[in-house]
């Protein structure tokens, strides 16, 4: 990696490509080694792939497999499920609108949205920025992004900013002792646009931006992506996912905003590495490989010898989304 992706003390190509895992392989030898695997679309008859498929329901969504749907019916628990299921299509085995799954379920992602133009379900009939913006990413990721309803859920979006630029969440802004059973299904709390934006929804809210060629460019965007880069490190300023612990606490595909999602939604935007804060985050990856070359998920495992399993192919894919980001800053260009 030291030739494409920067200051790296371990090259982690080699364990990548040891990898028992075909779609890890692939992405690879595809985006790390530039070689040509052959087409995606050889990753989706894996068993793992056809396993979610077959859950899938008609109405093209997944069933969220908790009791909480019982007990918490404000809740759209569905649109949830089917977020983190297609996100697993699309981000590790390539699934796009050529698959009728993903056709069927942008469907049923679509019908979630309101006529204000936000996708809303998860915190019942309340805003959630950043859910959406995340849902929105994977839409373009499948080759929505030219859809008239993308394009009305970017919108709602920009509108939904805080004067300083970033988002919120505007539940996050509400005493826990007021949030009663009723909020969740009462009209939405508009955001408090004074407050200071959150690390946590502006992260996640960014990344259809970064995913959309057009939208990428705008200067609002680029604006909240140094809100964003200055709060690298720090507790943000709510209680969600509050401690700086967070920013190292890795998954993929992405879901919540930490260090590697700010990376790599950086990357895509423009920035490059000589960028302070980009550097400052750059090079706390390029001292915190492992031997072989990998990343830890969460630096609480640090603490016992040997991951397990499932904890280990984890690691994997983070450490492939890690390299990716290092190439992009290699060839980028100071924004």
């Amino acid at each position: 990696m030291d030739e494409q992706g920067g200051p790296l003390r371990v090259d982690p190509i080699p364990t990548l490509l040891h990898s028992d895992n075909k779609a890890i392989r692939y992405f690879t030898g595809r985006d790390l080694l530039l070689e040509d695997p052959g087409p995606v679309d050889t990753l989706w008859a894996l068993p793992i792939v056809r396993g979610i498929l077959r859950k899938q329901q008609e109405d093209g969504s997944w069933r969220y497999p908790g009791r909480n749907r019982q007990i918490y019916t404000e809740i759209n628990y569905d649109l949830l499920e089917t977020f983190r299921q297609l996100s697993i299509l699309i981000d590790k085995y390539g699934l796009d609108l050529r698959h009728p799954a993903v056709e069927k379920a942008a469907g049923y992602l679509f019908a979630c949205q309101t006529d204000e133009g936000d996708i809303r379900g998860i915190l019942g009939t309340q805003y959630m920025p950043y859910y959406h913006g995340a849902i929105l990413e994977l839409l373009i990721k499948a080759g929505c992004g030219h859809d008239p309803r993308v394009q009305r859920g970017l919108q709602w979006l920009l509108s939904m900013r805080q004067h300083d630029g970033g988002w919120i969440v505007p539940m996050q802004a509400v005493p826990a002792k007021e949030k009663t059973r009723e909020t969740w299904s009462t009209p939405p709390i508009p955001p408090d646009r004074s407050r200071p934006f959150s690390h946590l929804a502006t992260g996640m809210a960014l990344r259809p931006f970064a995913a959309h060629p057009k939208y990428s460019q705008l200067e609002a965007v680029t604006n909240a992506a140094h809100r964003l880069k200055s709060r690298f490190f720090q507790s943000d300023k709510y209680n969600d996912r509050k401690a700086r612990e967070y920013w190292l606490k890795f998954q993929y595909p992405f879901w919540w905003t930490n260090l590697l999602t700010g990376l790599d939604t950086l990357s895509l935007l423009g920035f490059g590495p000589s960028d302070e804060d980009v550097q400052r985050a750059l090079q706390w990856f390029a001292e915190n490989q492992q031997s072989d070359g990998l990343w830890l998920t969460s630096y609480e495992l640090s603490r016992r010898t040997r991951p397990s399993a499932k904890e280990r192919e984890a690691m994997l894919w983070v450490s492939l989304a890690t390299c990716r980001v290092f190439m992009r800053f290699s060839t980028s260009q100071p924004h």
